[in-house]
């Protein structure tokens, strides 16, 4: 799956990682319920490092369409919120 963090770039992410991330994401729709902003932050940087850091970058001229949008590292709560499907932000 083709994965873009706004404001960066896009990455490949196999399907074998996405139970991990998704372990993350539902940690991170828990504190946007809970309005915890420090566990929010918290869970939204360790999402994104574990996109950056499982998937595969793709070279910054390739003309991929994202499968998947995730919210730059310092997006508010509130735009996160106007990001979220019914599964959080990452379906499954």
């Amino acid at each position: 799956m083709i994965v873009r963090i706004m404001g960066e770039g896009q990455v490949e992410i196999g399907d074998g990682h996405f139970p991990e991330l998704n372990k993350l994401d539902d940690e991170l729709l828990a504190e946007l319920e809970g309005g915890d902003e420090a566990g929010f932050r918290r869970t939204l940087g360790a999402l994104l490092d574990a996109v950056r850091r499982l998937g595969e970058p793709l070279p910054d001229d390739a003309l991929e369409p994202s499968e998947l949008i995730l919210p730059a590292p310092d997006a508010t709560l509130d735009e996160v919120r106007q990001m979220l499907g019914d599964d959080g932000l990452i379906p499954g």
